[in-house]
């Protein structure tokens, strides 16, 4: 994906048929401006002042290269790089959903997979946001060259000062659980409240967790028996900003994660000056490599490395 200079370089982010909303990026926005903040794919139109779009005509009209999506049945997707392909526009592809998991409920369709060979093979290029997707783009590639595919994390605005969500270390406490889903099992999430339920005891710290699941998901969290008083739960979808300014108030995220996905939670942290422990996203692996590493797996092995 070549530009005349780097420092001229925009990108058009498609996501055809998609529901996420259209923006134009002709500077980064700040916290609350705009109609999606510059995070996940559309982070990737912010940081090139590019635009991310639904309609393939708009993304011709954009002249210049495009990051094409794919998504739902890959159908839209499929009739999209034929049309920009036909105007010679430069073109690489991702999975827009890139978790291991994801992937392999995407692809397990004879359908959906022919079509997403027939993609990858079109465009010749793909970004990917993981590791583990890199691997797989390269092995679908008729050519397997790796040049072909290039491991681009989703980017964060980490150096405007307006995207700095960190607060005093005094005003901090507590765990907040970076998972919610108790029905994705690379997710962890119940084996990351029992670690969570552990440190609390030991720690007296406070725990918060999100729990969209009402009365459900309210049992289940009840079930654990954490001390009383010591979990706090978030029921309620919030803006971004504010769920960023939640997640600064606390002292570490703390997830169990194996779903090798880019890693929002992660991003979120770095958004917040704050660690993400025991995490398998590659926001977080790249910013704290060590720290990932070395994380172990029991609450005795988190206690030692609590950052405050």
């Amino acid at each position: 994906m070549e530009a005349d200079s780097p420092e001229n370089f925009r990108l058009t982010v498609l996501n055809p048929g998609g529901r996420d909303p259209e923006q134009q990026f002709h500077s980064l926005p700040a916290p609350g401006e705009g109609a999606h903040p510059p995070i996940n794919f559309h982070a990737f139109a912010a940081c090139t002042f590019g635009a991310f779009l639904r309609d393939t005509r708009g993304a011709l009209g954009e002249n210049t290269p495009v990051l094409l999506l794919l998504r739902s049945d890959f159908r839209a997707s499929e009739r999209a790089i034929v049309d920009l392909k036909k105007d010679g526009r430069t073109v690489a592809v991702s999975l827009k959903e890139t978790g291991l998991h994801q992937i392999t409920q995407q692809l397990r369709e004879p359908g959906k997979l022919s079509r997403f060979i027939k993609i990858v093979t079109q465009a010749g290029t793909c970004v990917a946001t993981t590791p583990e997707a890199a691997e797989i783009y390269q092995r679908v590639s008729s050519k397997h060259d790796p040049a072909t595919v290039a491991f681009i994390p989703t980017p964060y605005p980490i150096e405007d000062q307006r995207w700095n969500f960190s607060m005093p270390r005094n005003e901090q406490s507590g765990i907040f659980i970076g998972t919610r889903e108790w029905d994705v099992p690379s997710r962890n999430h119940f084996a990351t409240l029992l670690v969570a339920r552990e440190l609390c005891e030991a720690t007296r710290e406070p725990v918060t967790a999100v729990n969209l699941d009402g009365y459900k998901g309210r049992r289940l969290l009840g079930e654990l028996n954490f001390p009383e008083g010591k979990l706090r739960l978030i029921e309620k979808w919030k803006t971004y900003p504010d769920y960023l300014r939640d997640v600064a108030r606390h002292k570490i995220v703390l997830q169990l994660d194996r779903s090798h996905v880019p890693g929002q939670v992660g991003g979120d942290a770095l958004l917040c000056r704050i660690p993400a422990s025991v995490v398998m996203a590659q926001s977080n692996e790249l910013r704290f490599p060590k720290r990932a590493a070395k994380a172990g797996r029991s609450a005795k092995s988190l206690q030692w490395r609590w950052i405050y």
